[in-house]
């Protein structure tokens, strides 16, 4: 596929992500006015664990928001403008299984009415087409398929 698309698919990856963070910025917020917020009762003990419950809530949302950041950083560092012949963070690649983008876990998304599956490097399948380029074949799920191009 050619580069417009390729960006165009960069675009939808860091928006998807951004998104992410924004949500979880939110939630982390939400969940510490929430905590700030729990008034005493006449009964400590439920006052205490609204508080811990808030608290859980926010340092979830805190871990959410930092892994989310955390991929934002290296899709910073993807070259998706660069044509590359094997597979790799930032490939776009289609086989005979379907079409992959090397990036994050974001799972299917369609673009220009075509389905790619965005995948990261760690992934089960990530793992497998990591390295390969096109015409080599891979096995997954105890199935053969074909690398059919990269770029």
């Amino acid at each position: 596929m050619e580069l417009f698309f390729k960006e165009k698919l960069k675009e939808f990856i860091f928006e998807h992500l951004d998104n992410r963070i924004l949500a979880s910025e939110k939630a982390v917020k939400a969940a510490q006015d929430s905590a700030n917020g729990e008034s005493k009762s006449s009964a400590g003990d439920k006052y205490e664990t609204g508080r811990a419950m808030a608290q859980n809530d926010r340092d979830m949302y805190a871990m959410q928001l930092h892994q989310a950041k955390g991929e934002r950083n290296m899709l910073e560092k993807i070259r998706f403008e660069e044509e590359t012949k094997i597979i790799r963070p930032g490939a776009l690649t289609e086989t005979s299984m379907g079409w992959f983008m090397i990036a994050i876990s974001i799972g299917v998304a369609t673009i220009d009415q075509q389905k790619i599956m965005i995948i990261s490097p760690q992934s089960p399948i990530g793992e497998v087409l990591m390295g390969k380029s096109e015409g080599d074949s891979f096995s997954f799920r105890d199935k053969t398929f074909k690398i059919i191009s990269v770029s």
